[in-house]
């Protein structure tokens, strides 16, 4: 049955379309225009939007834009719709992560590194960490939160999680997440603990290709498999599938389309009854070895409720009804998982972006207009601190603003044009420029920085003869495949160092590669680390490293 066929058949071909078309969940961008789409691989136009919504699909992803465009988009969407929508955002770190102007919070493993030696605070905070995510997700007319991560990262190389994960140890994974879903569902939310069954021993990232672990029950059921047990029995209402393979549970297929992990694991043995979502489909762990219909297919039969961004969610409404008509899936079992969506939409607030009176829904839109509540600044300012590290000196900078060995602010990025941690206002640019240093961007386009020396590995030729300020934005970033793990950072600060060159370190995201790096360091020279990468965590770095008090430039607001 193709798509524009579909149309003329019987009422109940009409309905079991429309049921199907229920259970996917498609991507769209934030901003309100097709011009303004960051990734049109991914986000559908706004005809092919309204035509799908229009036809019965569940739910949306969104990404990109300002908190108040978020506002607008969410009540376009709902009117394009002529059901109730589940709208959702990967919000691991707060709104302002995918959306400018709300709040952008440290990363969930600032707070694993807390909770071993303060766990009580640690709770609270991810609890205020929740109720702030939430409160701010249902103001803008998002429905569905896709966090807390439930991954244990106890390998350091896992270049996809990292950061994003809660705990380094199944107890505070576990503690923290539940605290997290406590206060985000509390706000009338639903929540989602990802990534079933665990993701956080991977040393691959499955937005690039599929993961192997070979881990035995017993194992799983230690490290992996308690996070999530947690969150299930603290009422978390919808749990996200990984794209990896668990040899000791299904050999042929990973967990996202395995009957064992999803039908068997998750909600027989588990007792799971709410909302099982995959991830992504058109991520290469499945896309480069299933067809993008196929695999819609296979992860229903599998157990899956619904179905996230699949590679075209035309074709993959088509392979669902022929795999009715040939018995592999029944009308029941899809009706069972429009159920459980159902539920879940009801059980949550209306979220007040999308409330009927105009008047009421500009409230939300205007305070917002005016960033974060106090509380949510005062959470986003807490949690840069508590995760700041100090060592060293500070640097010594004379009083008309110039370095006494002016030089080069040396800043390595993933990505220069997808980088919202430096806006042009980023303390990392100016607090360093009022003080004489230069910048100069390393990033995946820029000329390559490294030479064929492997003892001098740093060509220095194009930053000058004075003293260079290193600044690594280093963290796991999907698609990215590591952290910086490949570049010889530790020979470079060792070069730096026996020229006399280095002025001070600061280290933004990973704490393994903070750990690694300031094993090579001169305990005299200034160094920082945050976990995060915001620009408030650049000015609490940077002032600690002495740059940034009572300058103009260090009025950076939060």
């Amino acid at each position: 049955m193709t798509a524009a066929g579909a149309g003329a058949g019987t009422a109940t071909e009409q309905d079991l379309r429309r049921l199907v078309a229920e259970l996917l969940v498609v991507r769209c961008s934030g901003h309100l225009s097709d011009d303004q789409r960051r990734y049109p691989r991914w986000e559908l136009d706004n005809a092919t939007l309204r035509r799908l919504l229009a036809e019965g699909v569940g739910g949306v992803i969104l990404l990109g834009g300002s908190a108040a465009e978020l506002g607008l988009r969410c009540r376009q969407l709902q009117a394009w719709s002529g059901q109730p929508l589940l709208l959702c955002a990967d919000v691991e770190e707060g709104v302002g992560q995918r959306f400018e102007g709300a709040s952008w919070l440290a990363p969930p493993l600032t707070l694993g590194r807390l909770y071993q030696r303060e766990p009580g605070r640690a709770e609270e905070l991810a609890e205020r960490y929740g109720r702030c995510t939430g409160a701010e997700a249902r103001e803008l007319g998002l429905n569905w939160v896709l966090a807390p991560v439930c991954d244990v990262n106890n390998n350091p190389a896992n270049p996809v999680i990292n950061l994003r994960a809660w705990g380094e140890v199944p107890a505070t994974a576990a503690a923290l997440a539940t605290a997290f879903l406590r206060g985000a569902q509390a706000e009338g939310v639903l929540c989602c603990a990802k990534h079933f069954p665990g993701h956080g021993d991977t040393a691959v990232d499955s937005h690039l290709e599929l993961p192997r672990l070979d881990h035995e029950r017993t194992r799983l059921e230690q490290v992996e498999l308690p996070p999530f047990r947690a969150a299930i029995n603290a009422g978390v209402a919808s749990v996200m599938t990984a794209h990896l393979l668990l040899s000791e549970l299904d050999r042929e297929q990973p967990a996202t389309l395995s009957p064992a992990v999803l039908d068997g694991l998750l909600r027989r043995e588990l007792g799971f009854k709410g909302l099982i979502v995959t991830d992504a489909l058109v991520m290469e762990a499945i896309a480069a070895r299933t067809g993008g219909a196929e695999a819609a297919v296979l992860a229903l039969v599998a157990g899956a409720d619904l179905v996230l961004m699949p590679e075209n969610a035309d074709a993959a409404i088509d392979a669902i009804l022929e795999a009715v008509q040939q018995g592999r899936l029944s009308p029941e079992r899809l009706a069972a998982s429009q159920q459980r969506r159902r539920r879940a939409l009801a059980s949550v607030a209306e979220p007040a972006a999308q409330q009927t009176s105009a008047a009421d829904a500009a409230l939300p839109l205007q305070r917002l207009g005016e960033g974060p509540r106090a509380e949510h600044r005062a959470l986003a300012r807490e949690l840069v601190q508590g995760g700041l590290q100090h060592r060293g000196g500070r640097l010594t900078v004379r009083p008309q603003g110039t370095p006494s060995a002016a030089g080069c602010n040396l800043i390595r990025i993933d990505n220069a044009l997808q980088c919202p941690a430096l806006p042009l206002g980023a303390p990392a640019l100016n607090l360093p420029a009022a003080a004489g240093f230069r910048s100069r961007l390393l990033e995946p386009r820029s000329p390559s920085p490294w030479s064929q020396d492997p003892r001098h590995p740093l060509n220095l030729e194009s930053l000058g003869s004075g003293a260079v300020l290193l600044q690594l934005f280093l963290r796991g970033n999907p698609f990215t495949g590591g952290a910086g793990g490949q570049e010889p950072w530790e020979k470079a600060i060792q070069q730096l160092q026996e020229l006399g060159r280095l002025a001070a370190l600061v280290v933004y995201g990973s704490p393994y590669r903070w750990d690694s790096l300031v094993a090579e360091l001169d305990p005299q020279i200034p160094a920082a680390y945050c976990p995060a990468q915001t620009p408030l965590a650049q000015r609490y770095a940077l002032e600690a490293i002495g740059l940034g008090e009572g300058s103009q430039a260090g009025s950076f607001t939060d």
